[in-house]
């Protein structure tokens, strides 16, 4: 049996837990999550290592998985944009049933292998993507199919399985394995081992954006600012990054279409809006490096 499907040997009469205790043992279940993400980081890294070439070249990061897992995928497919301003194109995910299975469950979409494999054709994975596969068994079924397909296109494939020597991480090129063991409530997946992959994803896709410039220092200085709460995260980040007053802030950052980055390098520079894109331009977004004396635009 799956040691993610054993039952549990403790709390073993959870149901008669008064709720103090059941919210207790709920939450120190989930400390379970983050020992399995200490155990997968040398697995990550290698897996970022490997991603970042083909990003740099315009890959894409395209996501498979089915019920929970599939929906975590989805939900850090469509935060890369307001996040790192990633192209929407370049982050695609795929959930066993489609998109209306993010809302509701489809009873067996899972344990089609064919369609998994017919769903990564139909987007036209090729060598330059990295497909992330996600499955707590490591062997359902629609994510299985894609994995074939994946390889067969030559892209990288990236495993995520909360159960070791899995199938998924054993025939991916690169196996992300989250050792959540058994779970509080039998069986439910949903609860660490989906904890466990949504840091797995959240920390690949993080270190994938500040391999690519998206970060500087430790602001996230490539968001989208689509909404009036980005615009001011946007205008509090150009003053962190700068030490300049709201108003500079906001007079540059509107000159540029709210672009966090273009904003600093012409304020920290003294250049306009179209030099300090072209700095940036020059050195593949780094803020430190168009920062530089002479890099890009003339002062």
């Amino acid at each position: 049996m799956l040691k993610t499907e054993m039952p549990s040997g403790t709390h073993t009469e959870l149901d008669l837990y008064p709720t103090v205790d059941l919210i207790s043992v709920l939450v120190e279940d989930q400390l379970g999550a983050v020992n399995a993400l200490r155990g997968a980081a040398a697995a990550l890294t290698a897996a970022v290592e490997a991603a970042l070439p083909r990003m740099l070249e315009g890959g894409r990061l395209i996501y498979v998985g089915a019920g929970t897992s599939g929906r975590l995928g989805v939900l850090d497919s469509v935060e890369l944009y307001p996040t790192f301003s990633w192209p929407r194109e370049r982050a695609v995910a795929l959930l066993a049933g489609g998109p209306g299975a993010m809302f509701i469950a489809v009873e067996g979409a899972e344990d089609d292998f064919s369609q998994g494999g017919i769903d990564v054709e139909a987007v036209h994975v090729g060598p330059g993507d990295v497909v992330l596969l996600l499955a707590a068994s490591g062997a359902t079924p629609y994510v299985m199919g894609a994995l074939a397909a994946a390889r067969a296109a030559d892209a990288l494939t990236i495993g995520f399985s909360n159960n070791v020597d899995a199938p998924l991480t054993q025939q991916a090129h690169i196996g992300i394995e989250l050792d959540t063991g058994s779970e509080v409530i039998s069986g439910s997946t949903r609860l660490k081992a989906g904890s466990a992959q949504k840091m797995a994803l959240n920390t690949f896709s993080s270190a994938l954006m500040v391999r690519m410039n998206k970060v500087y220092g430790n602001l996230m200085v490539d968001l989208k600012a689509t909404n009036a709460k980005l615009v001011r995260r946007a205008v509090a980040l150009t003053q962190r990054a700068t030490g300049c007053d709201e108003a500079q802030a906001q007079r540059t950052l509107h000159a540029c279409d709210h672009q966090v980055k273009v904003a600093i390098v012409a304020i920290q520079r003294g250049i306009d809006v179209a030099a300090a894109r072209a700095c940036l331009d020059g050195v593949g977004g780094n803020v430190r490096r168009a920062l530089e004396p002479g890099a890009g635009a003339t002062e």
